[in-house]
């Protein structure tokens, strides 16, 4: 049987390894890191992809401002909306064939104001399509050219002729 490589301990040795021991045994353990934070300096540029920012996404200054506008037009027909619900209410009772007329209306009228909108839209692109003429003369030839611009703006037609020649 081999021999042990240190002597036994003696009983007040023994006493105190077992009370280093048990000191040891109840002493919080290290905490172990959860996060970690990188402080090397982030460069300027790089290949990393944007990150999403919070509120509302990057747009551009016209879809902010159609955005806006629809914003705001809400909040106006939530506030006329309103003032027609408060005034059915004090009305108490109305009839059905007025309050349709009443509301198909204004519709009405929006949607005949986009088609004829629609329709001068067809007929500004039709007029500006330009065609290119070939002439083939056998002797000297003078040409003139007069194109008329017009420009007309607003409910209340207010037109601007420009004659340019040349």
């Amino acid at each position: 049987m081999p021999e042990p490589d240190h002597a036994p301990l003696t009983e007040s040795e023994a006493a105190a390894e077992a009370r280093r021991l048990i000191e040891d045994a109840y002493q919080p353990a290290l905490p172990i890191p959860t996060t970690y934070r990188d402080t090397s300096p982030v460069p300027a540029i790089g290949p990393t992809p944007p990150v999403p920012q919070p509120g509302r996404p990057p747009m551009s200054q016209r879809a902010t401002d159609a955005s806006a506008l629809m914003l705001t037009g809400s909040v106006a027909a939530l506030s006329v909306s309103g003032g027609v619900s408060l005034l059915l209410y004090t009305l108490g009772q109305v009839d059905p064939l007025a309050l349709a007329v009443g509301a198909a209306g204004p519709v009405a009228l929006v949607l005949a104001a986009g088609s004829l909108l629609k329709s001068l839209g067809r007929a500004k692109a039709d007029m500006s399509t330009t065609t290119t003429h070939h002439h083939h003369y056998a002797g000297p030839v003078r040409q003139e050219t007069t194109n008329l611009s017009s420009t007309t703006k607003g409910m209340i037609a207010r037109t601007n002729n420009t004659l340019g020649g040349s």
